[in-house]
């Protein structure tokens, strides 16, 4: 028998539309044996009800289980969720195609200038760059920095290319594909030799600033990084300086310390920096894979089971 009341409502909190369709979400759980409903602020919960959402609201500790929709759970305050006794967990475990597929197209057009040929067609310009330019990611070298979900994807696919794979992350078990495994106190060894820095790991206090102008300056200065995690890993004034001195090749960011990137920042005006607005995720079933988690997880809170990604 079940210690947990069981669920009535999943309820999906109009903010999810920040990066899914919310009515298309909702019609996903059709079959799930509860009802789903769109609900906006100001609503009323009990025990019996379950939350989607995109932000945190006081209202939600008052329900029985909420899901935060993105990986990063930063503006949820965990702590509070604990004394409260509320389960949260999280969309982890879902991005490791849709984010490492952003980042091996970051490498293979930073390495063949697919995004110079493009910024050239909007000019009707036919651009030849210099012979020496171009190259192959086939047997270059990629460390992979955080070897969860997201990494594993990086260097599954980044194996697949052909290119030598290495990665940084406390626990020394193999990983498919990755040929070295270093410690995070070994990072410059690891970045050294690398032709592309991917980073794939979650914004923690450790983390926080973990590549700067020490790191640019052990780092190649062909050497590309590759940010597909979170923005403040990365202190953009080191890394914007870096790439104007020559220290480093370019870069592919898809995330950023202040999202949208401010007008002002110099990262838009290099060419070998590529930008994109936050959407690693992004594809036109992201609102179905975020669901079967969700899926899953209403399975498990009713047969009283330990409820995947749970972060509180």
């Amino acid at each position: 028998m079940s210690e947990r009341a069981q669920l009535d409502h999943l309820y999906v909190h109009e903010s999810v539309e920040n990066v899914i369709p919310p009515e298309a979400f909702v019609e996903a759980f059709e079959g799930l044996g509860i009802d789903a409903e769109l609900v906006g602020d100001g609503e009323s919960y009990d025990e019996t009800d379950a939350v989607a959402t995109y932000v945190p609201r006081p209202e939600f500790l008052d329900a029985g289980w909420v899901h935060c929709i993105r990986a990063g759970y930063d503006e949820f305050d965990t702590d509070t969720y604990e004394a409260a006794g509320v389960p949260l967990t999280n969309s982890t475990g879902i991005h490791d195609t849709t984010v490492s597929e952003v980042a091996i197209g970051y490498m293979v057009s930073l390495a063949r200038l697919l995004h110079v040929y493009r910024d050239n067609q909007n000019e009707r310009n036919w651009y030849t760059p210099d012979y020496e330019r171009p190259f192959t990611v086939e047997n270059e070298r990629i460390c992979v920095v955080g070897l969860g979900t997201i990494g594993r994807g990086i260097a599954e696919r980044a194996d697949g290319l052909g290119m030598e794979v290495v990665g940084v992350r406390r626990s020394d078990e193999p990983v498919p594909g990755v040929s070295e495994i270093f410690d995070p106190s070994d990072l410059h060894d690891a970045i050294a030799d690398a032709r592309f820095v991917a980073l794939a790991l979650p914004h923690t206090p450790e983390t926080e600033g973990l590549i700067g102008e020490p790191e640019f300056e052990v780092m190649r200065d062909d050497a590309y990084l590759i940010n597909v995690a979170r923005g403040p890993l990365v202190v953009e004034d080191a890394l914007a300086a870096a790439i104007e001195a020559g220290a480093i090749a370019g870069a592919g960011l898809d995330v950023f310390e202040t999202e949208p990137l401010p007008d002002s920042s110099p990262l838009w005006d290099f060419e070998e920096v590529i930008i994109s607005p936050h959407k690693g995720s992004a594809t036109n079933r992201y609102h179905l894979d975020i669901a079967d988690l969700v899926s899953e997880n209403v399975e498990r809170y009713q047969s009283d089971e330990p409820l995947k990604n749970r972060v509180a």
